[in-house]
Protein backbone atom coordinates (compact mmCIF):
# COMPACT_ATOMS: atom_id res chain seq x y z
CA UNK A 1 0.00 0.00 0.00
CA UNK A 2 1.06 3.45 -0.85
CA UNK A 3 -0.01 5.78 2.21
CA UNK A 4 0.27 9.50 2.88
CA UNK A 5 -1.14 11.37 5.58
CA UNK A 6 -2.01 15.26 5.35
CA UNK A 7 -4.06 18.16 6.83
CA UNK A 8 -7.77 17.99 5.29
CA UNK A 9 -7.27 21.10 3.62
CA UNK A 10 -4.34 19.22 1.21
CA UNK A 11 -6.51 16.35 -0.15
CA UNK A 12 -6.73 17.81 -3.63
CA UNK A 13 -3.00 18.16 -3.40
CA UNK A 14 -2.38 13.86 -1.66
CA UNK A 15 -4.71 12.85 -4.93
CA UNK A 16 -2.42 14.93 -7.77
CA UNK A 17 0.63 13.73 -6.21
CA UNK A 18 -0.63 9.93 -5.85
CA UNK A 19 -2.43 9.89 -9.30
CA UNK A 20 0.77 10.96 -11.46
CA UNK A 21 2.54 8.65 -9.35
CA UNK A 22 0.09 5.52 -10.48
CA UNK A 23 -0.35 7.00 -13.95
CA UNK A 24 3.16 8.54 -15.10
CA UNK A 25 5.94 7.10 -13.44
CA UNK A 26 8.99 7.50 -15.42
CA UNK A 27 12.47 6.55 -13.75
CA UNK A 28 15.69 5.47 -15.56
CA UNK A 29 17.50 2.39 -15.61
CA UNK A 30 20.07 3.89 -13.58
CA UNK A 31 17.75 5.09 -10.92
CA UNK A 32 16.15 1.52 -10.85
CA UNK A 33 19.50 -0.16 -10.67
CA UNK A 34 20.13 1.60 -7.82
CA UNK A 35 16.95 1.01 -5.94
CA UNK A 36 17.58 -2.95 -6.75
CA UNK A 37 20.91 -2.77 -4.77
CA UNK A 38 18.63 -0.99 -1.67
CA UNK A 39 16.36 -3.90 -1.98
CA UNK A 40 19.15 -6.71 -1.92
CA UNK A 41 20.78 -4.63 1.14
CA UNK A 42 17.23 -5.00 2.92
CA UNK A 43 16.47 -8.55 2.14
CA UNK A 44 20.51 -9.55 3.31
CA UNK A 45 19.96 -7.68 6.08
CA UNK A 46 16.53 -9.19 7.09
CA UNK A 47 18.02 -12.28 5.89
CA UNK A 48 20.89 -12.70 8.90
CA UNK A 49 18.11 -13.52 11.32
CA UNK A 50 17.67 -17.36 11.25
CA UNK A 51 13.56 -16.69 12.31
CA UNK A 52 13.60 -14.87 8.61
CA UNK A 53 15.41 -18.31 7.43
CA UNK A 54 13.43 -20.72 8.57
CA UNK A 55 10.19 -18.66 7.03
CA UNK A 56 11.58 -18.93 3.98
CA UNK A 57 12.24 -22.26 4.36
CA UNK A 58 9.29 -23.97 5.45
CA UNK A 59 6.98 -21.90 2.62
CA UNK A 60 9.12 -22.97 0.09
CA UNK A 61 8.44 -26.54 1.72
CA UNK A 62 4.70 -26.16 2.19
CA UNK A 63 4.00 -25.02 -1.10
CA UNK A 64 5.09 -26.43 -3.65
CA UNK A 65 3.54 -24.62 -6.69
CA UNK A 66 1.32 -21.61 -5.63
CA UNK A 67 3.51 -18.26 -4.71
CA UNK A 68 3.15 -18.62 -1.41
CA UNK A 69 6.25 -20.80 -1.39
CA UNK A 70 8.20 -17.63 -1.98
CA UNK A 71 8.19 -14.56 1.12
CA UNK A 72 7.02 -11.14 -0.46
CA UNK A 73 10.28 -10.08 -1.42
CA UNK A 74 10.30 -13.35 -3.11
CA UNK A 75 14.33 -15.94 -3.45
CA UNK A 76 17.29 -14.07 -3.40
CA UNK A 77 18.29 -15.46 -7.05
CA UNK A 78 15.26 -12.84 -8.05
CA UNK A 79 16.66 -10.65 -6.70
CA UNK A 80 20.02 -10.67 -7.21
CA UNK A 81 19.00 -10.80 -10.95
CA UNK A 82 16.95 -7.54 -10.54
CA UNK A 83 19.06 -4.96 -11.84
CA UNK A 84 18.86 -6.97 -15.19
CA UNK A 85 14.98 -6.79 -15.12
CA UNK A 86 14.32 -2.96 -15.94
CA UNK A 87 12.17 -3.42 -19.05
CA UNK A 88 10.13 -6.46 -17.00
CA UNK A 89 9.93 -3.61 -14.31
CA UNK A 90 8.01 -1.50 -17.25
CA UNK A 91 6.07 -4.65 -18.30
CA UNK A 92 5.04 -4.57 -14.80
CA UNK A 93 3.73 -1.02 -13.90
CA UNK A 94 1.54 -1.50 -16.89
CA UNK A 95 0.21 -4.31 -15.84
CA UNK A 96 -0.32 -3.84 -12.24
CA UNK A 97 -1.06 -0.13 -11.65
CA UNK A 98 -4.09 -0.16 -13.20
CA UNK A 99 -7.97 1.02 -11.91
CA UNK A 100 -9.20 -2.97 -11.86
CA UNK A 101 -6.23 -3.82 -9.44
CA UNK A 102 -6.57 -0.63 -7.23
CA UNK A 103 -8.85 1.07 -4.60
CA UNK A 104 -8.44 4.48 -3.41
CA UNK A 105 -9.31 4.63 0.44
CA UNK A 106 -9.25 8.18 2.44
CA UNK A 107 -10.06 8.70 5.48
CA UNK A 108 -10.34 11.59 8.23
CA UNK A 109 -11.93 14.84 8.24
CA UNK A 110 -13.68 14.68 4.48
CA UNK A 111 -16.80 14.35 2.82
CA UNK A 112 -17.79 11.88 0.18
CA UNK A 113 -18.65 14.32 -1.84
CA UNK A 114 -15.22 15.67 -2.04
CA UNK A 115 -13.46 12.61 -2.41
CA UNK A 116 -15.63 11.73 -5.05
CA UNK A 117 -15.17 14.57 -6.90
CA UNK A 118 -11.30 14.83 -6.66
CA UNK A 119 -11.38 11.08 -7.87
CA UNK A 120 -12.91 11.62 -10.93
CA UNK A 121 -10.84 14.50 -11.29
CA UNK A 122 -7.54 13.10 -10.98
CA UNK A 123 -8.13 9.36 -11.80
CA UNK A 124 -11.19 9.55 -14.26
CA UNK A 125 -8.64 9.22 -17.18
CA UNK A 126 -7.13 6.01 -15.97
CA UNK A 127 -7.41 3.49 -18.34
CA UNK A 128 -7.95 -0.07 -17.32
CA UNK A 129 -5.50 -2.92 -18.75
CA UNK A 130 -6.05 -6.14 -20.38
CA UNK A 131 -4.03 -8.62 -18.13
CA UNK A 132 -5.83 -10.43 -16.26
CA UNK A 133 -3.19 -12.54 -13.13
CA UNK A 134 -3.63 -16.43 -12.94
CA UNK A 135 -1.78 -18.03 -9.29
CA UNK A 136 -1.85 -21.70 -9.71
CA UNK A 137 -3.60 -24.02 -7.57
CA UNK A 138 -1.57 -25.80 -4.44
CA UNK A 139 -2.00 -29.60 -4.88
CA UNK A 140 -3.66 -31.26 -1.99
CA UNK A 141 -0.67 -31.89 0.23
CA UNK A 142 -0.71 -35.62 1.13
CA UNK A 143 2.22 -36.27 3.98
CA UNK A 144 3.98 -34.30 6.83
CA UNK A 145 7.10 -32.49 5.50
CA UNK A 146 9.95 -31.71 7.30
CA UNK A 147 12.42 -28.56 7.11
CA UNK A 148 15.22 -27.78 9.13
CA UNK A 149 17.85 -24.94 9.50
CA UNK A 150 21.32 -26.02 11.17
CA UNK A 151 22.19 -22.88 13.54
CA UNK A 152 22.78 -22.78 16.71
CA UNK A 153 23.12 -19.11 17.30
CA UNK A 154 19.30 -18.99 18.67
CA UNK A 155 17.40 -20.75 21.28
CA UNK A 156 15.93 -24.35 20.00
CA UNK A 157 13.15 -23.54 17.93
CA UNK A 158 10.17 -25.89 16.13
CA UNK A 159 7.13 -25.18 14.23
CA UNK A 160 3.83 -27.09 13.10
CA UNK A 161 2.35 -25.57 10.11
CA UNK A 162 -1.10 -26.94 9.26
CA UNK A 163 -2.89 -26.01 5.41
CA UNK A 164 -5.72 -23.72 6.35
CA UNK A 165 -8.68 -21.70 4.89
CA UNK A 166 -8.81 -18.79 2.73
CA UNK A 167 -9.74 -15.56 4.00
CA UNK A 168 -14.02 -15.12 4.28
CA UNK A 169 -16.35 -12.77 5.61
CA UNK A 170 -19.17 -15.81 4.86
CA UNK A 171 -17.89 -19.08 6.13
CA UNK A 172 -16.95 -19.49 9.88
CA UNK A 173 -13.90 -21.66 9.50
CA UNK A 174 -11.35 -18.60 10.03
CA UNK A 175 -12.99 -17.42 13.13
CA UNK A 176 -13.10 -20.46 14.78
CA UNK A 177 -9.66 -21.12 13.75
CA UNK A 178 -8.78 -17.74 15.22
CA UNK A 179 -11.19 -18.68 19.08
CA UNK A 180 -9.45 -21.67 18.90
CA UNK A 181 -6.21 -20.07 18.51
CA UNK A 182 -6.42 -17.88 21.59
CA UNK A 183 -8.12 -20.68 23.62
CA UNK A 184 -5.77 -22.87 22.91
CA UNK A 185 -1.94 -21.39 22.28
CA UNK A 186 -2.16 -17.47 23.81
CA UNK A 187 -0.51 -16.70 26.80
CA UNK A 188 -3.76 -17.41 28.95
CA UNK A 189 -4.08 -20.95 27.82
CA UNK A 190 -3.42 -24.12 30.03
CA UNK A 191 -1.06 -25.28 27.66
CA UNK A 192 1.41 -22.12 27.57
CA UNK A 193 0.60 -22.22 31.59
CA UNK A 194 2.06 -25.88 31.86
CA UNK A 195 4.89 -25.62 29.05
CA UNK A 196 6.38 -21.67 29.85
CA UNK A 197 5.16 -21.22 33.34
CA UNK A 198 5.48 -24.03 35.23
CA UNK A 199 7.42 -27.08 33.15
CA UNK A 200 9.69 -24.06 32.21
CA UNK A 201 10.86 -26.20 29.28
CA UNK A 202 9.48 -23.36 26.18
CA UNK A 203 10.57 -19.95 26.10
CA UNK A 204 7.63 -18.47 24.08
CA UNK A 205 4.34 -20.60 22.66
CA UNK A 206 1.63 -18.92 19.49
CA UNK A 207 0.01 -20.01 17.22
CA UNK A 208 -2.53 -18.71 14.60
CA UNK A 209 -2.88 -17.79 10.47
CA UNK A 210 -2.76 -14.78 8.61
CA UNK A 211 -5.56 -13.62 6.06
CA UNK A 212 -4.95 -14.45 2.37
CA UNK A 213 -6.67 -14.49 -0.25
CA UNK A 214 -5.87 -18.30 -0.72
CA UNK A 215 -5.53 -21.34 1.09
CA UNK A 216 -2.42 -20.26 3.73
CA UNK A 217 -1.04 -21.76 6.84
CA UNK A 218 -2.28 -22.24 10.55
CA UNK A 219 1.30 -22.01 12.40
CA UNK A 220 1.98 -23.06 15.99
CA UNK A 221 6.08 -21.11 17.16
CA UNK A 222 7.78 -22.88 19.67
CA UNK A 223 10.60 -21.32 20.91
CA UNK A 224 12.69 -24.09 23.49
CA UNK A 225 14.52 -23.68 26.40
CA UNK A 226 16.64 -27.59 25.34
CA UNK A 227 16.27 -29.13 21.64
CA UNK A 228 15.78 -32.13 23.87
CA UNK A 229 12.37 -31.46 24.79
CA UNK A 230 10.79 -30.68 21.50
CA UNK A 231 9.46 -34.33 21.05
CA UNK A 232 7.45 -34.08 24.67
CA UNK A 233 7.14 -30.29 23.74
CA UNK A 234 5.51 -31.60 20.23
CA UNK A 235 3.50 -34.28 22.07
CA UNK A 236 1.98 -31.90 24.84
CA UNK A 237 0.56 -29.65 21.47
CA UNK A 238 -0.55 -32.60 19.77
CA UNK A 239 -2.10 -33.81 23.19
CA UNK A 240 -4.21 -30.15 23.53
CA UNK A 241 -5.42 -30.37 19.84
CA UNK A 242 -6.59 -33.94 20.51
CA UNK A 243 -8.79 -32.49 23.49
CA UNK A 244 -9.90 -29.67 21.46
CA UNK A 245 -10.99 -32.00 19.07
CA UNK A 246 -13.04 -34.11 21.02
CA UNK A 247 -14.14 -31.92 24.09
CA UNK A 248 -16.42 -28.83 24.20
CA UNK A 249 -14.21 -25.74 25.22
CA UNK A 250 -15.40 -24.32 28.24
CA UNK A 251 -18.95 -22.26 27.46
CA UNK A 252 -17.58 -18.97 29.66
CA UNK A 253 -14.25 -19.35 28.24
CA UNK A 254 -15.14 -19.10 24.90
CA UNK A 255 -17.93 -16.19 25.40
CA UNK A 256 -14.77 -14.29 26.77
CA UNK A 257 -12.47 -14.90 24.03
CA UNK A 258 -14.93 -13.84 21.22
CA UNK A 259 -15.36 -10.60 23.19
CA UNK A 260 -12.00 -10.43 23.74
CA UNK A 261 -11.43 -10.37 20.15
CA UNK A 262 -13.79 -8.08 19.46
CA UNK A 263 -12.99 -5.47 21.36
CA UNK A 264 -9.08 -5.40 21.34
CA UNK A 265 -10.09 -5.04 17.46
CA UNK A 266 -12.16 -2.11 18.26
CA UNK A 267 -10.01 -0.47 20.84
CA UNK A 268 -7.41 -0.63 17.79
CA UNK A 269 -9.11 1.30 15.42
CA UNK A 270 -8.59 4.91 17.08
CA UNK A 271 -7.00 7.24 14.76
CA UNK A 272 -7.53 7.58 10.86
CA UNK A 273 -4.30 5.73 10.51
CA UNK A 274 -5.52 2.94 12.36
CA UNK A 275 -8.38 2.71 10.41
CA UNK A 276 -7.03 3.06 7.22
CA UNK A 277 -4.64 0.16 7.97
CA UNK A 278 -7.83 -2.29 9.06
CA UNK A 279 -9.80 -1.13 6.03
CA UNK A 280 -7.56 -1.57 3.49
CA UNK A 281 -6.24 -5.29 4.99
CA UNK A 282 -9.83 -6.35 4.42
CA UNK A 283 -10.19 -4.42 1.27
CA UNK A 284 -7.61 -6.25 -0.17
CA UNK A 285 -8.82 -9.48 0.10
CA UNK A 286 -12.13 -9.09 -1.07
CA UNK A 287 -12.57 -5.32 -2.42
CA UNK A 288 -15.65 -4.70 0.02
CA UNK A 289 -14.76 -3.19 3.30
CA UNK A 290 -17.96 -4.29 5.02
CA UNK A 291 -15.59 -7.55 5.28
CA UNK A 292 -14.86 -6.22 8.79
CA UNK A 293 -18.79 -6.09 9.90
CA UNK A 294 -19.31 -9.38 8.37
CA UNK A 295 -16.08 -10.98 9.89
CA UNK A 296 -16.89 -9.73 13.42
CA UNK A 297 -20.90 -10.67 12.73
CA UNK A 298 -19.14 -14.07 12.36
CA UNK A 299 -16.83 -14.43 15.55
CA UNK A 300 -20.06 -13.77 17.74
CA UNK A 301 -21.14 -16.86 16.10
CA UNK A 302 -18.64 -19.26 16.59
CA UNK A 303 -19.90 -22.26 18.92
CA UNK A 304 -17.99 -25.06 20.60
CA UNK A 305 -18.93 -26.91 17.52
CA UNK A 306 -17.31 -24.91 15.41
CA UNK A 307 -14.25 -25.23 17.21
CA UNK A 308 -14.21 -29.01 17.25
CA UNK A 309 -15.43 -29.01 13.47
CA UNK A 310 -12.14 -26.83 11.99
CA UNK A 311 -9.64 -29.26 14.93
CA UNK A 312 -10.82 -32.03 12.94
CA UNK A 313 -11.07 -30.15 9.40
CA UNK A 314 -7.32 -28.66 9.40
CA UNK A 315 -5.31 -30.03 11.93
CA UNK A 316 -4.20 -32.99 10.24
CA UNK A 317 -1.10 -35.05 9.52
CA UNK A 318 -1.70 -35.30 5.97
CA UNK A 319 -1.57 -31.01 5.64
CA UNK A 320 1.30 -30.45 8.15
CA UNK A 321 5.08 -28.98 7.97
CA UNK A 322 7.34 -29.50 10.25
CA UNK A 323 10.33 -26.99 10.29
CA UNK A 324 13.02 -26.81 12.91
CA UNK A 325 16.18 -24.65 13.88
CA UNK A 326 18.97 -26.13 15.93
CA UNK A 327 22.78 -26.65 15.96
CA UNK A 328 22.81 -30.24 14.47
CA UNK A 329 22.31 -30.98 11.29
CA UNK A 330 19.31 -33.28 11.18
CA UNK A 331 17.04 -31.54 13.96
CA UNK A 332 14.82 -33.53 17.13
CA UNK A 333 12.19 -33.79 15.04
CA UNK A 334 12.29 -36.16 12.25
Amino acid sequence: AYHMTGNSEKLELMFELESDRFMNLKYSEHDFKTEAGAVKGEYTKNFASPYSQINEKRAETAFTTHTYSHTTMGYFKDIVDMPNQYEYSKLFFDRYYRPEYNTVLVVGDVTPEQVNQLAEKYFGKWQRGDYESVVPVEPEQTGTRYVHLQNGSIPPYFSMSYKGPAFSDSKIDMPALDVLSSIVFSNTSDLYKKLVIEEQKVRSLGGGSRDSRDPGLFTIYVSMVDKKDMPYVMQEIEKAIANVKAEDVDAALLARTKSNLKYSFAMGIDTPDAIARSLSHYIQLTGDPESINRLYALYDKVTAEDIKMVANKYFVPEQLTIATISEDELGALQ
